[in-house]
């Protein structure tokens, strides 16, 4: 998977919004960490995998999708924040064993440990584990990479209009 135009893009955006809210300063990465956090539990909500007690099926794939890409932000915004978004990096389809749900608590797990160290190979663990979430829920390469271009343009549209 090729994320040099993702880094691109997230760079760009990142540094809009920090310049919107002279934020060149500060130490953004914990609150990234947890807006993260927060986009993952609003994508897991969506997906209802966890929600054993209800009947009410998932959101539609697009609102999934959507859910799934803010994530995908916050995850390149971190590599940028430490500095990765230059070295090479190669996610590779792996074979998936657990559920949904295992794998939402999976995802969670690599946050922490890449908040704990921050180095590379947890940073990469994190997003090969976030893409695997993205195999399980049903979302290829190119779907993700479409979804990211439009979110990202409503992320610009959203400062220009002081969101």
């Amino acid at each position: 998977m090729q994320l040099e135009q993702l880094f691109q893009m997230q760079k760009a955006l990142d540094q809009h919004i920090e310049e919107n809210h002279n934020l060149q300063d500060e130490d953004l990465f914990d609150r990234k960490v947890l807006a993260l956090l927060v986009e993952i539990g609003e994508l897991a909500n969506e997906t209802r995998s966890f929600k054993f007690w209800s009947v009410k099926p998932s959101s539609a794939k697009e609102v999934i999708l959507e859910e799934f890409v803010d994530g995908v932000h916050f995850i390149l915004s971190l590599g940028i924040e430490c500095g990765f978004d230059t070295e090479p990096m190669d996610l590779n389809k792996q074979e998936l064993s657990l559920s949904v749900t295992e794998q939402f608590l999976c995802v969670y797990d690599k946050i922490s440990i890449f908040q704990k160290n921050k180095s590379l190979a947890d940073y990469i663990n994190l997003f090969q584990s976030y893409f695997e979430l993205a195999v399980l829920l049903g979302f290829t390469y190119e779907e993700i990479k479409k979804a990211y271009f439009h979110k990202n343009e409503v992320n610009y549209l959203r400062q220009q209009n002081n969101y």
